[in-house]
């Protein structure tokens, strides 16, 4: 946040002599400052407006800084996206500095919230033997809200219908896509809902942050992990690596997850002391630049959640 004001500075001077960032358009102008967002808006535009997203492929949203160009699409869009939580504070720094000229919509808004959990085991969480229920003390508002699919069909809803307020002329085809793509992700969360009923049990442990509480609450998982969801630590105490090798031997699992972009090593010392695999689960924060190019979307990502959940667990 440190260099906000300077790329204040540096806009300013951007938008008093320098070239506009494109040539004038009529088609709808979308901003996504996260992958999950961006998706969705692409869906629900099917072609019909241009999507950008702001946050580079591989990078971490929590320490992005924006450019003077990435202040000056979204001063300009037509409809700026973004998560509305902590994690991307400096929106509201840069909103009331710009005057953006159209219409911002955070995907916190479009859904239920759940407050932040401190889990047994988790690094500063609670003392490992006097616990007696994994669910803990409160650190906030949860914002990873994307991660259950029928909020992920929620959201993309919504944009269809700020779509449509926006560009009437085409109200009907951006209902009909976000409809659609709801749709594929209300049927994604049926198969998982169906998978997770056929085990015997649902408990899941990840050697890494857990910003999965909406999904572990859409199908009613017991998790346990080694940080919280929006967590900046990286090295667990050996309290808290013994703590979860312990519950991956007593639960009898078959694999320790960890997230995308994760170096995992976390994870791989668990797997090894429990004699079990080490296995990814992508939460769609974020994706690689082969990911983008490849088109990835946040359906596509999470069947790749759902055949790797049939696979460990």
């Amino acid at each position: 946040m440190k260099r906000i004001f300077p790329l204040l500075c540096a806009l300013l001077l951007l938008a008093s002599c320098g070239p506009a960032l494109s040539e004038e358009t009529d088609r709808v102008q979308i901003v996504a400052t996260v992958f999950p967002a961006y998706d969705f808006a692409r869906a629900a535009a099917g072609g019909l407006a241009d999507v950008t997203l702001l946050l580079p492929p591989g990078a971490e949203s929590h320490s992005y800084e924006p450019t003077p160009a990435d202040i000056l699409r979204v001063q300009r869009c037509d409809l700026f996206l973004c998560l509305g939580g902590e994690s991307d504070a400096w929106i509201d720094t840069i909103l009331s500095a710009i005057e953006p000229e159209g219409d911002t919509l955070r995907m916190i808004e479009c859904v239920d919230l759940l407050e932040e959990e401190t889990a047994e085991g988790m690094q500063g969480g609670h003392d490992h033997e006097e616990a007696h229920d994994h669910l803990g003390e409160v650190a906030g508002m949860d914002e990873h809200v994307w991660t259950a699919p029928l909020n992920a069909a929620a959201i993309t809803r919504t944009i269809g219908e700020r779509l449509s307020a926006l560009d009437p002329a085409n109200a009907g085809a951006y209902a009909a896509n976000a409809g659609a793509y709801a749709q594929e992700l209300e049927a994604l969360d049926g198969s998982f809902s169906e998978f997770f009923e056929s085990l015997p049990r649902r408990t899941i442990v990840f050697g890494d942050r857990f910003p999965l509480l909406y999904f572990a609450r859409a199908y009613d998982l017991d998790y346990y992990a080694a940080f919280p969801g929006c967590g900046a630590q990286t090295e667990p105490s050996a309290a808290t690596v013994a703590f979860l090798t312990r519950k991956v031997r007593e639960e009898k699992l078959p694999a320790v997850w960890y997230l995308e972009f994760s170096n995992h090593l976390v994870a791989d010392s668990i797997a090894e002391a429990a004699g079990v695999r080490a296995a990814q689960f992508h939460t769609c924060h974020n994706v690689s630049r082969a990911e983008l190019e490849a088109g990835a979307t946040y359906l596509s990502l999470m069947q790749g959640n759902l055949e790797a959940l049939r696979q460990f667990m």
